[in-house]
């Protein structure tokens, strides 16, 4: 399954009336060992009077902007369309607050860029975005997109100094970092509250990293791999099960323990006397939170010995969890889904892990008949497979309903610098093309994970790619996924890509916009960022600027 990297002209054919080639060449669809879907399952699908989503037509793509709205878009989409603006452009703002002041800069931005790719400042400002979506049958995802957070202690400030284990180096993590986390909770509540009011069946995005300190999460990360490489090697080679005898074995080997402490811990996780271990298991009961307790009976200091921490590290990764329950919390009283953002890989195993006991809890089978909380895979990464594939399992085993948005990546240049700094290989595939195929194949496998198991899964397709949008709405087709079933999300930003949101809303589809929303001058950074890591696609902006000419040559023309 390949994928084009930049599409601009092709249509997408959502298997149409003419079925009798469609029916030719899809017979059946094999979904797993031995599970295959068959032409007669097909049958009403493949006849279903679906017509085809043209992402060529300019009246669907930009029909309801005004005039102003249109001469904008355009005026945007050209400014992006030049690398030197686009590389530069926070040099050039930072020029302009020099040279104009802070109050005329960001009334200029506020009416162009900030308008175009913002929903507004408040959820008053939000409500006219939101319902001219809601009228195409889209979906907003808020987004409070302000970018203040400390990834650093700040020198000088009063702290919690942590007393480290063995003989690690004290860590300092401030009030003032703890404050504005909290700080945070208010603000993403009020997020909550505003996809509640103005759209109940919306989302709300949620940053792990306004919620903890960073360097917190990028400990945690670390005690997270440490534990999966000290074990995983070992239940690796026999598909993630060991034997209760050789777990033992590989348990003396590294800890000082008693028969009664090791008896304890294999009974826990084999309770059934199975006679064998499995790794899933094994990694929830070695927590951050719990490794002081295994890592002090440690026979010497090595990797996970050293990244063991604190009292004081354990009670603020605690606080973080409390605010991530909060928040969910929150969402599920006002049945608000909540997004968790993917982000910098030295923090994501750390999120991984939190967003799992969310899901858990709020996600349970026994509590709700869909997802509330939905973690995201960036699928420039190289185990992003893995990942799901391990997390479905996880579900499996927990009893929770899976949700999943997928990206592509947004930190494409950080990773790479970051990996060459350090010395450690890159986690980033190696081609475009690599990426667009483990896109696809994540897509696909979460697609028929879902037909295989029946409702309960829910998957965001967040993607500005046509030609994987094509690929899964005819995948929906073959395995009877109906445009209108809760199960297959669509999800583009707010002023990109109008061509591919408008049609898929207009088809009955599940479309969402990613609003970001806050004050001009709080959300400019996280525009300067988009720009940035996005340059590629807003630099390839042809057909959307073309389709907009288009659109405003009609209304010149009174067409």
């Amino acid at each position: 399954m390949h994928s084009n990297a930049h599409p601009t002209q092709s249509r997408l054919r959502c298997i149409t009336s003419s079925t009798t080639s469609s029916k030719a060449a899809v017979p059946h669809v094999v979904v797993d060992r031995g599970v295959t879907i068959n032409q007669h399952q097909n049958a009403n699908v493949l006849n279903s009077p679906q017509a085809s989503c043209n992402f060529s037509d300019a009246q669907s793509a930009h029909g309801s902007k005004s005039f102003v709205e249109l001469l904008r878009a355009i005026g945007v989409f050209s400014s992006c369309r030049l690398p030197f603006l686009i590389q530069n452009a926070e040099f050039f703002l930072d020029l302009s607050y020099k040279t104009l002041g802070r109050s005329t800069t960001n009334a200029v931005m506020k009416h162009t860029f900030f308008r175009h790719f913002c929903a507004g400042e408040d959820r008053n400002e939000m409500k006219p975005v939101i319902e001219m979506l809601r009228m195409n049958n889209i979906g907003p995802i808020l987004d409070y997109a302000a970018e203040n957070y400390s990834d650093s202690s700040a020198a000088g400030l009063q702290g919690i100094f942590t007393q480290p284990p063995f003989n690690q180096p004290a860590r300092v993590y401030d009030y003032q970092s703890e404050e504005e986390c909290d700080r945070h909770v208010t603000v993403f509540k009020d997020c909550i509250h505003s996809v509640h009011d103005v759209s109940p069946a919306g989302f709300a995005a949620l940053k792990v990293t306004a919620l903890g300190n960073p360097e917190l999460l990028e400990r945690m990360s670390t005690m997270i791999i440490e534990v999966k490489n000290f074990f995983f090697a070992k239940f690796q080679q026999t598909g993630g099960f060991i034997s209760r005898e050789d777990f033992v074995q590989c348990y003396q080997q590294h800890f000082h323990v008693d028969d009664d402490h090791l008896k304890t811990v294999v009974d826990d996780l084999d309770p059934n006397e199975t006679g064998v271990v499995d790794f899933i298991s094994f990694a929830e009961m070695l927590t951050p939170y719990t490794l002081p307790s295994f890592t002090f009976k440690c026979r010497s200091i090595g990797p996970l010995a050293l990244v063991t921490p604190s009292s004081d590290e354990i009670v603020l990764m605690k606080r973080m969890s409390e605010r991530l329950n909060t928040l969910a919390t929150e969402a599920a009283l006002n049945g608000t889904r909540l997004l968790i953002d993917a982000e910098h890989q030295k923090y994501q195993p750390a999120i991984d892990n939190l967003v799992v006991e969310l899901q858990k809890k709020f996600n349970a089978k026994d509590k709700t008949d869909r997802p509330i909380i939905f973690n995201t895979y960036q699928c420039y990464l190289k185990d992003a497979l893995e990942r799901v594939e391990m997390d479905t399992k996880r579900s499996e085993r927990y009893s929770f309903h899976f949700g999943a948005k997928l990206v592509r990546g947004a930190y494409m240049e950080h990773e790479r610098e970051r990996s060459k700094k350090l010395n450690y290989p890159c986690p980033i595939h190696d081609t475009v093309e690599d990426t667009h195929q483990c896109y696809d194949d994540v897509v696909e496998y979460l697609m028929k994970y879902r037909w295989k198991n029946g409702p309960g899964t829910e998957i965001m397709v967040a993607t500005h790619n046509q030609a994987s949008i094509e690929k899964t709405v005819v995948l929906m087709n073959q395995l009877g996924i109906q445009p209108q079933d809760s199960s297959v999300y669509f999800a583009q930003l707010f002023g990109m890509r109008d061509n591919l949101s408008f049609p898929l809303g207009s088809h009955g589809y599940n479309v969402f916009k990613y609003l970001p929303y806050g004050k001009v001058e709080e959300v400019m950074p996280y525009l300067l960022r988009r720009a940035a890591e996005n340059s590629a696609v807003l630099g390839d902006s042809v057909t959307e600027l073309e389709l907009l000419q288009e659109e405003l040559y009609k209304r010149f023309a009174g067409r």
